[in-house]
């Protein structure tokens, strides 16, 4: 009887000592896993943290891009009361101004008017919508010299109480 308990113990102690190997092995191999998974997660991290960066300086940008455009757009609602303001004028009778009338009375007089008015409203245009000033627009003192349409964007050395 002895013999079958020993055997018995013997052959539970190596059973024992093997499960505990295996359960030994199953641990590094899963620690293993864990491992790379950690590494991968870290790398992703990494990746992220790389993205809100990037985020972080578009949204920069993009807020000093609504700055200008909010200056420019201050600017030309300048420009557009002034134009306004051009066309409601009352003349010494008391009377505002008829450009219709005008335009019966003199119309080679109106007509360079509104030829003159139109290309500078329309290079107005192209320099709201980012073209470069050219070096006559840039040099522009004196009010002979401006575009009187926009002459905030256009004429950036301009100062209207100067003259």
């Amino acid at each position: 009887m002895f013999g079958y308990l020993k055997l018995i113990l013997i052959f539970g102690g190596i059973s024992a000592i093997g499960g505990g190997f295996m359960y030994v092995q199953m641990l590094r191999a899963e620690n293993q896993v864990l491992t790379l998974n950690n590494q991968k997660l870290e790398g992703s991290i990494a990746e992220q943290k790389k993205v809100i960066q990037q985020q972080i300086e578009d949204t920069k940008k993009i807020i000093a891009a609504n700055r200008e455009l909010d200056e420019k757009n201050k600017l030309l609602s300048k420009d557009v009361d002034s134009l306004k303001d051009r066309f409601s004028k009352v003349n010494a009778s008391g009377k505002r101004r008829d450009i219709g009338d005008l335009a019966v009375q003199k119309p080679a007089l109106m007509q360079r008017a509104f030829n003159r008015g139109t290309k500078n409203a329309l290079r107005c245009l192209e320099i709201a919508t980012g073209a470069k000033l050219n070096e006559k627009e840039q040099n522009a003192e004196k009010k002979s010299e401006i575009n009187p349409e926009c002459p905030s964007i256009a004429n950036p050395k301009y100062i209207p109480y100067n003259e």
